[in-house]
């Protein structure tokens, strides 16, 4: 279960979020779109546990919890294969970095990658820890379109019956979302419906 109850965020005088509320379905994948700087990202780091909101409350009885950031996060000492290791079995690093197209890099280190190969890497270390819900954040940034439209269809369809939250100003990642939701912040933080499968 994912509810957001009354959910207000300030960074000193500026609020980001004003009193949403929300409950997301479980088991499906939700897409959230909306003009920049309306609070997406910080809507998501609050669901994740990462920010506290300032007034209201959050419930995630979600038990394993992996997110994909805009930017990669990986322990630069690390091997690509280490790095997904931290969080899996060897052998099932090696399984999602093959399927990120990686094979050949699972030796080398973050240094050794490009930023699209590190993006890719950080895709399949959230996906092999097999979390109970999973957020992303413009999960495909960096990468070209062909890689970009490779790796999403691979990462959706492993995520599919699964629950997600994605941020993403893509349309063409609106195509596996199960439901649309458009985050508005005036006068009170709102999302709205605007597609479901």
């Amino acid at each position: 279960m994912l509810t957001l109850e009354k959910v207000t965020l300030k960074y000193g005088k500026n609020t980001v979020i004003n009193n949403l509320s929300y409950s997301f379905a479980e088991g499906k994948i939700t897409a959230i779109v909306g003009e920049s700087g309306v609070g997406k990202t910080s809507l998501i780091n609050i669901l994740a546990g990462l920010l506290r909101p300032t007034e209201g409350s959050f419930a995630n009885t979600n038990q394993r919890i992996s997110y994909i950031f805009q930017e990669p996060r990986l322990f630069p000492w690390m091997s690509a294969k280490e790095n997904v290791a931290t969080v899996s079995s060897e052998e099932k690093a090696v399984e999602m970095l093959t399927l990120m197209g990686l094979e050949d890099s699972l030796d080398k280190y973050p240094a050794e990658l490009s930023g699209g190969m590190k993006q890719r890497v950080s895709i399949a270390r959230a996906l092999a820890y097999e979390p109970d819900i999973i957020f992303l954040d413009e999960p495909f940034k960096g990468l070209d379109a062909e890689r970009r439209h490779n790796v999403s269809e691979k990462v959706f369809e492993l995520l599919r019956g699964k629950s997600a939250i994605m941020v993403t100003h893509d349309e063409s990642d609106l195509k596996y979302a199960d439901i649309v939701l458009k985050l508005s912040s005036s006068p009170e933080s709102k999302l709205t419906e605007i597609h479901s499968n």
